[in-house]
């Protein structure tokens, strides 16, 4: 019986131990942060995740990127779930924003980028940027944009404007970005 408890004394211990262990081990983590920059003013033209954004190589005019995208302002960009291309609701008013914009602006041509996360291959990606690209060009026509203003470009999964490997830089990644050609 004393062996016994001895025994269960030890794997008590253990198990302690083991707990202690896994508590200092994920309290070490660090978290990852944007350097130099305040996003929470630029948080409503993309998802809720906040410090994800990686640095880019500037174009011609920095001032000329919609906040979290690679998208011309004021042009929004517009946002897709996992391995879909169907405009998703919550991204109408972006979609109506850039319509605004280009009946405001008859001489403005676009070039529409399809972007997808790292996930899949490089081929499925660029298929899958292309449909993204198509179905925001068929919705700008639909409303009304003549259709030899706006170009497409598959970019599949070679812009990421996030890092990381979990959703909330996979939704990022996952996007259509609006860029004036005229």
């Amino acid at each position: 019986m004393k062996r016994m408890w001895r025994n269960g004394k030890i794997q008590c211990y253990a198990t302690v131990a083991v707990l202690g262990l896994a508590v200092v081990i994920s309290s070490g983590c660090a978290k990852k942060t944007v350097q130099g920059e305040d996003l929470s003013a630029k948080a409503a033209a993309a998802p809720k995740e906040e410090g994800l954004l990686t640095e880019t190589a500037a174009p011609e005019s920095a001032e000329r990127l919609s906040p979290n995208s690679r998208s011309t302002w004021p042009l929004l960009p517009v946002y897709f779930d996992f391995n879909r291309s169907d405009v998703r609701k919550d991204q109408v008013n972006s979609i109506k924003s850039n319509y605004d914009y280009l009946t405001k602006n008859p001489d403005v041509r676009l070039r529409i980028e399809g972007n997808c996360d790292e996930r899949g291959t490089n081929e499925y990606n660029m298929a899958l940027g292309e449909r993204r690209a198509n179905s925001a060009k068929k919705y700008l026509v639909n409303l009304g944009v003549a259709a030899d203003r706006l170009d497409t470009l598959s970019l599949g999964e070679e812009k990421p404007l996030a890092t990381g490997h979990d959703e909330a830089a996979y939704s990022i990644n996952r996007r259509d970005d609006f860029v004036i050609l005229k």
